[in-house]
């Protein structure tokens, strides 16, 4: 089995690049990737840990997307981290990250939540990584919800009161910077779009035309069904399948690396599929 869709306290995850690949270990994976938000800088770290214990892995992010149906993500497998093209355009988006974070911070003290940032930083581990858990995960330290899912649901999620967007890439530009920096980009989760069949089929060929190469089929919020259909599309379409359990450790702490919630077995094929994609150019 393989996981490639993985988050690390680089981003918004909890656990180090080097726990994850230990915890690939213990759960036998052959190979992993790290995907996180808008940078690469536990790349080297993830890489450098997986050698030393024998698993395969691929370089990898998730990019943040504004697209015709709205937000969505963007993985790019196989990029060059040095490429400066990629580096700028992530910055931007890092940027746009901190301030939407103040903006969140303003809302939940109007609505007599205040928080310290401090308190959200110390989630985080550092200023550069804050997001939209490590401010729920304040939430509850504070008392002021029992839990990361109620923080959400009532504070932070898209239409809630604290909820504030941030900067986001096109489509067409997210593709055109992960093929430019030598990847291949994977629509994430599709299925969390909530598309109807022929609305998301629409998306899909328009996103292949401006050079979509796969899509997520299996993923922690994926049934048996959805995967099915997904692994149709991908079929129907010409396009890559992969997969991953989109692991952010205790912040969502009912998936677990590899298996997601205990449903998921992604087939190693998908990975050596997209190794050989790479490899074709």
């Amino acid at each position: 089995m393989v996981d490639l869709h993985l988050h690390s306290t680089f981003s918004d995850g909890s656990d180090s690049p080097e726990a994850l690949v230990e915890l690939a270990a213990g759960a036998g994976l052959a190979a992993i990737a790290l995907t996180d938000h808008d940078t690469t800088d536990g790349t080297e770290r993830f890489l450098a840990a997986a050698a030393g214990r024998g698993i395969q892995t691929i370089t990898g992010i998730e990019l943040s997307v504004e697209g015709s149906e709205g937000s969505l993500h963007m993985l790019g497998y196989g990029i060059d981290p040095s490429d400066a093209a990629l580096q700028q355009n992530l910055s931007e988006l890092r940027g746009g990250r901190h301030s939407r974070n103040e903006r969140i911070l303003q809302k939940l003290d109007n609505l007599g939540l205040p928080l310290a940032y401090e308190s959200v930083v110390a989630h985080a581990g550092n200023d550069e990584v804050v997001g939209r858990p490590h401010i729920a995960a304040a939430l509850v330290d504070a008392g002021y919800v029992a839990t990361v899912q109620e923080a959400f649901e009532k504070y932070l999620i898209k239409g809630a009161p604290a909820y504030s967007d941030r900067l986001r890439l096109g489509t067409a530009r997210a593709i055109a910077l992960i093929r430019a920096a030598g990847g291949l980009p994977v629509l994430a989760h599709p299925h969390l779009l909530r598309l109807k069949r022929k609305p998301l089929q629409k998306l899909v060929a328009q996103l292949r035309k401006d050079g979509l190469a796969g899509i997520e089929v299996w993923h922690s919020q994926h049934n048996a069904n959805v995967a099915a259909a997904m692994h149709g599309l991908a079929r129907d379409l010409g396009l890559l399948v992969t997969g991953g359990s989109d692991y952010h450790g205790h912040l969502k702490g009912n998936i677990r690396i590899g298996v997601g919630p205990g449903h998921l077995r992604i087939p190693d094929e998908c990975f050596a599929k997209l190794k050989s994609a790479l490899s074709a150019g």
